[in-house]
């Protein structure tokens, strides 16, 4: 028996993560969606995913795939790969599902999952975050996280960088 199945159980394909959002709406049950790179998991990470869960049932976690992150963050980045960043995201209990987005934005995943609730962290501000617009369309609600003052990748990889 692999040891890790329920970890790897949910990290899902568009189509996968589509039927858990049809199964989460016919038991009622309040959806939540927020994204990133997540290129090295930190503080901050975790203090938007556990308030994210709080706002509803189920949280999934669009993930950025590494030629996204590259072209949002250069060529340098990511420093985990796709799968690695998968991984570490799904073995999270706060966290029902990790679906992988190619784009350079979550808007085409946001409205084919219709969630109920759309997360992002406090460096955003309402007109800056991609599909808010769209969830109020279809009754749903945008959030916002108050941002972990001194938690960020960029600033852990430069503070690498200076060792």
């Amino acid at each position: 028996m692999d040891k890790n199945k329920w970890i790897n159980q949910k990290i899902l394909s568009l189509e996968q993560v589509q039927q858990q959002c049809r199964i989460q709406k016919l038991k009622n049950k309040k959806i939540v969606f927020t994204n990133g790179c997540f290129d090295i998991l930190h503080h901050g990470h975790i203090d938007l995913l556990t308030q994210a869960a709080q706002l509803g049932d189920f949280l999934i976690v669009g993930l950025n795939t590494d030629s996204s992150v590259s072209a949002l963050k250069g060529p340098e980045r990511p420093l985990n790969h796709e799968k690695d960043r998968a991984y570490l995201l799904a073995a999270l209990l706060m966290v029902d599902a990790v679906c992988l987005f190619n784009e350079a934005t979550p808007l085409q995943l946001i409205q084919s999952l219709k969630p109920d609730v759309l997360v992002k962290g406090g460096d955003y501000s309402l007109d800056q975050i991609v599909g808010a617009q769209e969830v109020n369309t279809w009754g749903g609600t945008t959030h916002i996280i108050p941002f972990s003052e001194g938690y960020s990748t960029t600033g852990l990889v430069t503070k690498i960088k200076s060792l």
